[in-house]
């Protein structure tokens, strides 16, 4: 049964920095997508990074060119998501998933989902 289990988040002041990571397991995920997700109070889910198992490509979308960073680690199966410099409207429950479509990170669809981990932006 695959899992994708999230942790790192938590209550932090704007200017701090946090790394979350993803646990995957339950298979191997060679060939998968693997992406980082956020949902903000009232939004909907927006892409923020995605990275390639294998080759280790990384997207990104707009808002999290410069401060995120999304990394994978083949040996701990895990996919980490670095934030720098959080903003208030960073605030937001965040998402790791794996796909194996064909098709742009950001839109693709994903076949897994992990619960989530809230991160909280004070000033």
């Amino acid at each position: 049964q695959v899992q994708l289990v999230e942790s790192g988040g938590g209550l932090v002041q704007a200017g701090d920095s946090l790394r979350l990571s993803c646990a995957a397991s339950g298979r191997t995920f060679s060939a998968y997508t693997m992406g980082w997700f956020r949902q903000a109070p009232g939004k909907e889910r927006e892409f923020v990074a995605a990275i390639y198992w294998t080759s280790g490509t990384t997207y990104y979308t707009n808002f999290a060119k410069g401060r995120f960073t999304i990394s994978r680690d083949k040996a701990k199966n895990t996919i980490d998501l670095q934030i720098n410099s959080l903003k208030i409207e960073d605030t937001a429950v965040y998402y790791c998933a794996a796909g194996h479509s064909i098709g742009s990170p950001a839109t693709m669809n994903y076949d897994y989902w992990g619960q989530g981990t809230q991160v909280t932006v004070s000033s």
